[in-house]
């Protein structure tokens, strides 16, 4: 069992804080596919200090959804150990995670996200100013360098736990690799060596077995699942069962698939409305479709629909066909002989 300061989760998989992705929608339901912890996607410290309407809104938290991590990310020590003190303060969320990792210019230019990484210092200086200002758990997402020049994963975890925070989650790569090439998970080995407080490693895990891996090569305390959950709760169920029971679960078939999907539509448009959400799911959808036989054709026809009715009535013809699809390949296969997967 995963336990981040006097927070305890049911297991040791965490849902990653994924921008424009991780709002109580898909939030609650990887909660009800399993997840331990689920993180919401980072706010601006600022945009926290100046009352944003829409910001503040990115910090409610369903009680369904708990335990929870809400994440802010920001370059100067004042503004973020301020809007730390507000989430501890105004959210029920249970633990602050500050974003020390996210490599996008228009967050690393601010000095925020990645930049951190640069320099362990200002790290343990940030972080024990945050520890001391909030009650909650503080905790660090991290990458292992800004570059292969730059690779400060150990000092920097190191600063994170003589700072007072509670947890630190290494994702495998640099700010330079962005999403290419291969997650070092030898670094997050070293990391977990280096420190006391746990260690969630993250970065190249698409399957259960792939999270196993990890756990097994590194030695985390929890394993962090990002774009391996994208159209894809079951990626969390599925990984949760296989780490506690070794039973490898099937991927689900179209139609659960589609009825998740509509279900995330539901919910999101009971969030935003129904135009936003319709307008946001589409690329939801295009990653629940994804593998799926067919599919192609209904994903460029619903990046032109604005309404739910419309939305829900593709989807469903859809499931349809690819049911009638698989019954007559299955009827074929089992007249001729034939073992047919899936």
């Amino acid at each position: 069992m995963l336990k981040i300061g006097n927070v305890p989760m049911n297991n040791n998989v965490v849902l990653a804080p994924m921008a424009g992705v991780c709002n109580p929608a898909f939030r609650l339901i990887a909660k009800e596919f399993g997840c331990g912890l689920v993180c919401a996607e980072m706010v601006s410290d600022k945009a926290i200090l100046h009352g944003n309407t829409r910001t503040l809104e990115m910090l409610f938290v369903d009680e369904r959804e708990k335990p929870l991590s809400l994440q802010i990310f920001g370059g100067d020590k004042e503004s973020l150990v301020e809007a730390v003190k507000f989430v501890d303060q105004n959210t029920n969320a249970d633990i602050i995670d500050i974003n020390m990792g996210c490599p996008v210019p228009k967050v690393t230019k601010c000095d925020a996200g990645a930049r951190w990484l640069l320099d362990p210092k200002k790290i343990y200086e940030m972080v024990s100013y945050a520890a001391d200002a909030a009650k909650k758990p503080v905790t660090v997402k991290m990458r292992i360098g800004w570059d292969d020049e730059h690779i400060y994963a150990v000092e920097n975890a190191q600063a994170v736990e003589r700072a007072g925070g509670a947890a630190v989650s290494v994702h495998g790569r640099t700010r330079e690799q962005l999403y290419t090439g291969k997650a070092n998970w030898d670094i997050l080995r070293d990391v977990k060596q280096a420190v006391n407080i746990p260690v969630i490693g993250n970065g190249d895990v698409f399957s259960p077995e792939d999270a196993k891996r990890l756990l097994e090569h590194t030695n985390c305390d929890g394993v962090m699942i990002g774009r391996g959950a994208l159209g894809n709760p079951w990626m969390l169920y599925r990984t949760v069962h296989f780490l506690t029971t070794g039973e490898l679960l099937p991927e689900p078939t179209p139609a659960e698939k589609i009825r998740i999907a509509v279900l995330h539509l539901d919910r999101l448009a009971d969030l935003k409305g129904e135009n936003v959400a319709v307008r946001e799911m589409r690329k939801h959808l295009a990653w629940y479709l994804k593998g799926l036989p067919d599919s192609t054709v209904v994903k460029n026809s619903i990046m032109d629909l604005t309404s739910r009715s419309s939305v829900v009535s593709v989807l469903e013809d859809y499931v349809r066909t690819v049911d009638d699809l698989l019954q007559r390949e299955a009827a074929e296969a089992s007249e001729s002989g034939e073992i047919l997967v899936h």
